[in-house]
């Protein structure tokens, strides 16, 4: 009997396609796998069909989208012994980039057949979503204050056009408008200020950039940049600097390493690229939650 390969597309992903899709699962059937496609149709309906898929014990299921797909899947597979194996079709393939998984359908089904498993541990964030809790797994970074608000804006048109392009003109956007409330950072009973923040679980930050560049993906840790700037002009700093590869000399900034972190006051979170709610949030290390084969 040929092993199960469960692949979870996400239809409206950038540079997604069924002919994508089926060349991917021609190349595992050429290879002695079954394949069977579950398409998503809404949002988070990928971690619906992840938390199902893992129940049939699959070879691996492959989360074939961007970031945001990647971590609705992860979620459906939290601590299941099936791994999770990625066909970059996003905006940026951040996740890719950091794992070094091939951006051409047949590189990435290769390493899949021939990879290697691994398990990794995940950022968890407990936080707000309107008036009701939310609890959530991330595997690259969170985002806190501008950036997310950045994400919250971004134009979901623009994105499908442009990528990139939706969060920098939502960033322009927020830029214009941007007076943001002072955040309290609790790490190892320390307290520090600032208004916003990035908290790294993997080096990698919106594509090449490295805003945490000690961060990795297997190491059961955060690394964490706090910005203390308030003005307009603050951030226009910090991203010049996060460009040049400069930002963390710049007196303003707290770079620390952390496994549990405390905000207080209100600013909006992203995970992984995508909006998740506001503060005050805690964030912790899931040391060893999932199995990842690349």
């Amino acid at each position: 009997m040929k092993s199960l390969i469960v692949i979870i597309s996400n239809p409206l992903a950038r540079g997604s396609s069924v002919r994508k899709i089926l060349q991917a699962s021609a190349y595992l059937q050429k290879r002695g796998f079954a394949t069977d496609v579950l398409c998503t149709e809404k949002k988070d309906h990928a971690t619906d069909l992840a938390r199902k898929a893992v129940k049939s014990a699959p070879y691996c299921i492959i989360a074939a989208g961007g970031d945001g797909t990647i971590n609705e899947v992860l979620n459906g597979m939290i601590r299941s012994e099936t791994p999770l194996a990625i066909l970059p079709l996003g905006t940026s393939n951040v996740l890719a980039k950091e794992l070094s998984i091939p951006e051409s359908v047949d590189g990435a089904m290769e390493r899949i057949v021939s990879g290697r498993l691994r398990t990794v541990s995940l950022g968890k964030v407990r936080a707000l979503t309107g008036t009701a809790s939310i609890s959530r797994y991330f595997s690259l970074m969170a985002g806190i204050g501008f950036d997310a608000m950045a994400v919250l804006g971004a134009d979901r048109n623009i994105k499908k056009i442009s990528g990139e392009g939706a969060y920098i003109l939502s960033g322009i956007s927020n830029l214009i408008r941007y007076s943001p409330d002072e955040l309290h950072f609790t790490i190892d009973s320390a307290v520090y200020s600032g208004y916003s923040a990035i908290i790294g679980k993997a080096g990698r930050y919106g594509g090449h950039f490295r805003v945490t560049p000690d961060a990795d993906i297997h190491d059961p840790s955060f690394y964490l940049c706090i910005f203390k700037g308030r003005r307009r002009i603050d951030l226009l700093r910090y991203a010049a600097g996060v460009i040049l590869g400069s930002h963390l000399r710049q007196s303003d900034i707290i770079y620390l390493q952390a496994r549990e972190i405390g905000v207080s006051g209100h600013a909006h979170i992203q995970i992984d690229g995508d909006y998740l709610g506001t503060t005050p949030a805690e964030i912790s290390i899931e040391k060893d939650a999932l199995n990842l084969v690349y």
